[in-house]
């Protein structure tokens, strides 16, 4: 996998429980973004903005929590014991550019 590419290309298949909270997470945050919109939209006062852009990193933090989790469990875990070590390293990577 090449440093710069945003995908790797391969795909994952996941529990429906897994599928729903990663969906229901994410259209929650939809949410959040399209209600800052509106708040731009109406002129809103520059600090009650960024509250709740602050809310919306929170959440984005913890989406990334939650999948970053389940692709340990799963994906790592499997690759790991298949002798796909290099799973290790494309893991550090995404750390880092977590981390940023």
């Amino acid at each position: 996998m090449e440093e710069n590419s945003c995908c790797s290309h391969k795909i994952k298949e996941r529990s429906e429980k897994e599928y729903k909270d990663l969906i229901h997470r994410l259209n929650r945050i939809e949410g959040q973004i399209r209600g800052i919109k509106g708040m731009v939209e109406k002129d809103a006062y520059c600090t009650d903005i960024l509250i709740q852009v602050a809310a919306v990193n929170a959440a984005l933090n913890s989406f990334n929590k939650v999948l970053l989790a389940n692709h340990i469990k799963t994906c790592v875990i499997k690759d790991i014991k298949e002798g796909r070590e290099e799973t290790v390293e494309e893991l550090l990577l995404i750390l880092q550019k977590l981390m940023k």
